[in-house]
C-alpha cells in the first residue's frame, strides 16, 4: 500500500516522509486516529516506505566519482523520494503483507477452550481482510475470525512473547525489523512485557502502534513513542472517495459524507444501507413519544431492535446529524449539512425543542450508540431512550406530519 492510495490525510504523509528524509525516525510511533481517518491504511503505507529500495536508495547511484570514468550523478536537482515506488521487490511483499521484515499484531479470538492464540494465526484473514476493508474497525474484524457469539478480540501474553522472539532475530531483506501493532488498547497489562523491548529495542527495529483511543493504551507504552495524530477525514475526502473508488452515485455520496463525521467506515456503512428511510423511521419515533403514547412506542422499539447494531447505530448517527444542522439553522439561520428535505425536517426539531434540549438530546444518543457498541439489549436501550427523550422535550409538542 502506497501513500497514494491513502484517502487525504496530505500533511500526514508529509511528515511521515520526512520522519525518513531528514532522519528523524523514532524507534516507535503510535497513530492515533479515530476509526474510519485511515490511520491503519497509513501505518501499513509508511512500512512499505520504510523498506522500499527506492527510498533507502539500494538502487541510487553510487557517491562519489565512477570506476569506470562516466561523468559524476548531479544530485542537487534530485527531488526526495515521497512515496514508494510500488514497483521493487520490498514494495511488491509489503503490499502482499509477506514482507519478511513486516510483523503484524492485532487483536485475536480463541476458538477452543484453553487456547493462547497468536496473530500469525490468522495471518490469511488478516491479508484478506486489509485487502477487502482496509479502514475497517474491530468489529468487523472479530465478525470475520470468530466462531462462537460475543467472542472478544485480545492481544494475548503468548503474543507479546512471540513479538519479543520475532523482534530478537536478525532482519532478512531489509535494514529494518518492523512491527505493526493494531489496537493495542486490547493488551491490557500484558502489555507490561514489551515495555523493555520498546525502550530499548535492537538495533533497526521499529514499532509501529495504531490506536482509536490513546486513553486506553498502557501509559507507560505511550510516554515511550512518537505520536503521530491522524485527523478526521473531511466532507469532500470522503465525498470524492466514494464516488471515485466505491462508485457511489454524487447525490448519495454528498449526503452521506455528510452524515459520516469524517470516518470513511461509516460512509461506506451508510452507502450499503442508502435506500433505508432513516427520516420516516425517526418521524414514527418521535411522534410516538409525543403524540400516540406506549402502544405505539413499543411498536416503534420492537422495529428498531429487529434491525440489528449496525443500522440501530447509523439511525442514532443520522438523528444526531439532523440535530447538528437544527442547531446551525437555529443559530446561524443556514443548514450547511442538510439535503432534501432535511432543512424542513430541522426546522420541524426546532419546534420541538431549544438548542439546550437538543445538546441534551444529542449526549443521549452518544451515550446509547456507546452501549450499542458494547452489546447493550436493544429493547431495553430504546426504551430507556424514549423515555428521555419525552422527558427532554415533553413542555415543547409538535406533530411531525408527513
Amino acid at each position: 500500500m502506497q501513500f497514494s492510495d491513502i484517502i487525504g490525510q496530505k500533511e500526514v504523509k508529509e511528515q511521515l516522509a520526512e520522519l525518513i528524509q531528514h532522519n528523524r525516525l523514532s524507534h516507535a510511533l503510535l497513530f492515533i486516529g479515530k476509526e474510519g481517518s485511515g490511520a491503519l491504511p497509513l501505518a501499513l503505507s509508511f512500512a512499505q516506505y520504510v523498506v522500499c529500495e527506492k527510498v533507502n536508495g539500494k538502487h541510487s547511484f553510487q557517491s562519489g566519482p565512477s570506476l569506470f570514468g562516466d561523468p559524476e550523478p548531479q544530485t542537487s536537482n534530485i527531488k526526495p523520494q515521497i512515496d514508494s515506488c510500488g514497483v521493487c521487490p520490498a514494495c511488491t511483499k509489503a503490499q502482499q503483507l509477506v514482507h519478511p521484515d513486516i510483523h503484524f499484531s492485532y487483536p485475536t479470538v480463541t476458538k477452543k477452550a484453553g487456547e493462547k492464540p497468536i496473530a500469525t494465526d490468522f495471518i490469511v484473514e488478516w491479508r484478506d481482510f486489509i485487502r477487502l476493508n482496509p479502514y475497517g474497525n474491530l468489529f468487523d474484524w472479530i465478525e470475520m475470525i470468530k466462531e462462537k457469539e460475543n467472542s472478544q478480540g485480545k492481544i494475548t501474553a503468548r503474543e507479546c512473547d512471540e513479538i519479543i522472539r520475532k523482534l530478537s532475530l536478525k532482519s532478512f531483506e531489509s535494514e529494518y525489523k518492523i512491527l505493526i501493532m493494531w489496537m493495542p488498547e486490547e493488551l491490557d497489562k500484558e502489555g507490561n512485557k514489551l515495555l523493555k523491548i520498546i525502550e530499548e529495542p535492537p538495533p533497526n527495529t521499529l514499532f509501529i502502534l495504531i490506536t482509536e483511543n490513546e486513553e486506553l493504551v498502557l501509559p507507560t507504552i505511550v510516554s515511550r513513542c512518537q505520536l503521530i495524530k491522524v485527523p478526521a477525514l473531511e466532507i469532500k475526502e470522503i465525498e470524492e472517495a466514494l464516488v471515485s473508488r466505491n462508485k457511489t452515485e454524487a447525490s448519495v455520496a454528498r449526503q452521506v459524507a455528510s452524515v459520516s463525521e469524517g470516518n470513511y467506515h461509516e460512509a461506506l456503512q451508510l452507502v450499503q444501507h442508502a435506500e433505508e428511510d432513516w427520516q420516516a423511521l425517526l418521524r414514527e419515533w418521535l411522534n410516538a413519544i409525543l403524540k400516540t403514547g406506549p402502544v405505539a412506542q413499543t411498536k416503534w422499539v420492537e422495529e428498531i431492535s429487529r434491525l440489528g447494531r449496525e443500522k440501530q447505530k447509523q439511525f442514532l448517527r443520522y438523528f444526531n446529524h439532523l440535530l447538528e444542522q437544527a442547531i446551525h439553522l437555529k443559530a446561524t439561520g443556514h443548514a450547511p449539512g442538510a439535503f432534501g428535505t432535511e432543512k424542513d425536517f430541522a426546522e420541524r426539531l426546532n419546534k420541538i425543542a431549544g438548542i439546550e434540549q437538543q445538546q441534551a438530546i444529542i449526549e443521549e444518543l452518544d451515550r446509547a450508540s456507546y452501549y450499542i457498541e458494547r452489546n447493550a439489549h436493544g429493547k431495553m436501550l430504546f426504551h430507556a431512550l424514549t423515555i428521555k427523550l419525552y422527558h427532554i422535550i415533553q413542555d415543547k409538542i409538535v406533530f411531525l406530519m408527513d
